[in-house]
């Protein structure tokens, strides 16, 4: 009603005693929006004698520039007969704010003279457009040419720092905050929380948010996110049962990243508290970001059936929605499904990719992975550093050095440099060294050792384990030495590669030193797989009853790996006593496991304790256990053939136990006679023969 008759006093009477009747109409339209209105009531203003008057023109320029228009804006202030320093804010406040920085610059370089407001809309603008850097640069030369900094200034500029995650500008920033009236305004102490939480200094942050005088629900929700994107997320959820017990009331933000805390956790109770709460609120109920939050909290925390029933429920989706719902299929192991549910998306982004990925080679489809990795390149999709340290890992699972090496080759087009940054690159890296070291390509490995720009514990430890695992231990040894003289610290992924490295060089003392001092030099508590190592060391340089004691003084429970372990050792140096004794241990674990039988009957056969031998037999038979076949296989030309024992399916089945027949004559010829071990695999041959 008061807009009709304020319309009503300008139609009927032009010659009004000021312009705040159209300031007040231009309020309006402003608010609902409407373009048309305020044009039309230029035409009136334009009739009216306030048509050249400075005010009424500013308005114009700011109603225009709010309803989108930048070309009417600009003609407004290009035809202005006088204009005043307000006029140039308005305008470069309309080209900022609708993403013409350059050309807000341009205005604000032939301004006769600039203001607090003037300096604060270009600032302001750089950083709503992600370029910080130039934000920066404005905001020290207004510092410089001493322009009195307000909370906006700061507001710009710690928000420039956050997206350039420069720590030590933003806390030279917080030290000229605590130097003016605004250091205890509640909008600066949740701008500093909020750069500190995103530059990753979660004391820093926990410290601002402490001097406080007053919180806000903003305050709260960066400390939240502070937390939940640093860690430790649990911390998140006592921060957010703090705010709580202070009445403030969470919205979207505060409940996205609260129910993010709980995906990190596991913390299935607490989310489903927290969706509980979602659901009896009708404004956040079909919030978009808060509900692809709560599909990945169920998703990560393997209730996929709960994801899929809220994703289905969704009115609106989106790609984050769906990716969610890829990595929770893959996370359960259903990657069909996940590739269904990706087959299906409407938009796929790199992530997605990478989830399936991911999905494949975690999975054991190694050969799926790589054919979906050809499929992303086809679809001109650019990679990252996660598809390729993907892809690497599903070469060294399958072994394969020539596609490696054409993996390789791709890391090197993408121009990776294997350094720490934003994007930290280092563990393609380190997946590379892990790819050749499994592929048995020692060289490639140290190849690319040397070229990494920079390395971390990973690294150092890729290299040190593979060179033990290939059979250079006294190379593994050397490398550890060079690891600790550059200030690396190991950690037990280190330590099992020593050990492993003193087993396959047959350095017993050295062993024995490294497993003895690994608490008091390096703070590393031996764990299960340590001990493992040490029996294996112990029982290949004979020491059996020294492996034995080890075992059964260990903090831990000994499982069947660590009594394997010795029980090679029997059989190689033909203790048959211990070798009882031991394989009685293993299958009181696990009955069901096939090695300790044949490995005693074996260890019997030696002897030419027949009698015992078929004892065992019998007792296998009579307990059900199976000795799974062997199996073996050999590339050739790119096609890989399979072997099973007694095998007679392949196509050339004829001409290979022919060449085996003529083998085994020859070895024969020779004065070659199996030992115990290599019987049954004789007699297999010779039925298949």
């Amino acid at each position: 009603m008061a807009k009709r008759g304020l319309l009503k006093q300008i139609v009927g009477d032009l010659l009004l005693p000021d312009s705040s009747p159209f300031a007040k109409l231009l309020d309006s339209y402003i608010e609902s929006k409407s373009l048309i209105d305020i044009r039309r009531l230029h035409v009136r203003i334009i009739k009216s004698n306030f048509a050249p008057e400075t005010f009424i023109l500013n308005r114009l320029i700011d109603a225009y520039g709010k309803c989108g228009s930048l070309e009417d804006s600009r003609k407004v202030f290009d035809k202005m007969p006088q204009r005043n320093i307000f006029s140039w804010n308005s305008v470069i406040s309309v080209l900022t704010k609708l993403g013409y920085v350059d050309d807000a610059v341009g205005i604000f370089i032939s301004m006769p003279e600039h203001d607090q407001c003037s300096w604060n809309s270009i600032i302001s603008g750089f950083a709503q457009q992600d370029r910080f850097d130039e934000a920066l640069h404005y905001f020290v030369r207004m510092h410089r040419e001493d322009f009195v900094l307000n909370e906006y200034s700061f507001g710009s500029a710690l928000s420039a720092c956050s997206g350039l995650k420069d720590i030590k500008l933003g806390a030279q920033i917080h030290a000229l905050i605590s130097k003016t009236r605004f250091f205890s305004n509640v909008y600066m102490g949740s701008a500093l929380v909020d750069m500190y939480g995103k530059c990753g200094n979660v004391s820093c942050g926990q410290r601002a948010f402490d001097y406080m005088s007053e919180r806000n629900r903003v305050s709260w929700n960066s400390l939240i996110t502070c937390y939940e994107q640093n860690g430790p997320a649990s911390a998140a959820l006592q921060v957010f049962s703090r705010m709580m017990d202070c009445g403030i009331e969470p919205d979207e933000v505060t409940f996205a990243s609260v129910v993010s805390a709980c995906a990190s956790l596991s913390a299935i109770k607490e989310g489903k508290q927290i969706h509980a709460r979602v659901v009896k609120c009708n404004k956040l109920r079909d919030d978009l970001v808060l509900g692809n939050a709560l599909v990945d909290m169920y998703a990560k925390c393997n209730k996929i059936n709960e994801a899929r029933c809220l994703f289905d429920r969704m009115p609106v989706r989106n790609i984050v929605s769906e990716t969610s719902m890829v990595s929770g299929y893959v996370k359960v192991a259903s990657v069909r499904t996940a590739r269904i549910m990706f087959a299906k998306m409407m938009e796929r982004n790199i992530v997605s990719w990478n989830a399936l990925i991911a999905g494949y080679t975690q999975n054991g489809e190694d050969e799926e992975a790589l054919r979906l990795f050809r499929l992303l390149k086809r679809e001109s999709v650019c990679p990252t550093h996660y598809t390729f340290g993907n892809l690497l890992n599903a070469c060294a699972n399958l072994a394969d050095l020539q596609l490696g090496r054409q993996a390789h080759t791709h890391v090197l087009k993408h121009g990776f440099h294997f350094q720490f940054g934003e994007e930290s690159d280092i563990f393609v890296g380190n997946s590379l060294i892990d790819m050749y070291m499994k592929c048995g390509s020692v060289e490639d490995a140290n190849q690319v050792f040397k070229t990494m720009m920079e390395r971390d514990w990973v690294s150092w430890n890729a290299m040190i384990v593979g060179y033990a695992q290939n059979g250079y231990g006294k190379k593994a040894l050397e490398l550890f030495k060079n690891m600790l003289a550059s200030g690396e610290k190991p950690d037990h992924v280190t330590m099992i590669g020593v050990l492993c490295a003193c087993s396959h060089a047959g350095l017993v003392e050295e062993g024995r030193h490294h497993f003895s001092f690994m608490s008091r030099d390096h703070d590393l508590v031996p764990l299960k797989d340590h001990y493992t190592c040490m029996v294996d060391l112990l029982g290949r340089a004979g020491c059996l009853n020294e492996a034995k004691n080890l075992i059964e003084t260990m903090p831990m429970k000994p499982d069947a790996v660590v009594w394997g372990s010795l029980l090679g050792a029997c059989k190689v140096h033909r203790d048959i006593t211990l070798g009882k004794y031991v394989a009685e241990k293993i299958l009181e674990i696990d009955p069901s496991n096939s090695g300790p039988y044949v490995l005693l009957s074996n260890m019997y056969a030696e002897l030419g304790r027949w009698g015992d031998v078929v004892r065992v037999r019998r007792l296998m038979r009579k307990r059900g256990v199976i000795k799974q076949p062997g199996c073996s296989w050999i590339e050739v030309q790119g096609h890989v053939s399979v072997f099973m024992v007694k095998d007679k399916k392949h196509p050339q089945r004829k001409a290979i136990y022919s060449v085996l027949n003529a083998l085994i004559k020859q070895m024969k010829r020779a004065g070659y006679l199996p030992d115990a071990g290599d019987e049954e695999a004789f007699e297999e041959l010779a039925s298949a023969l």
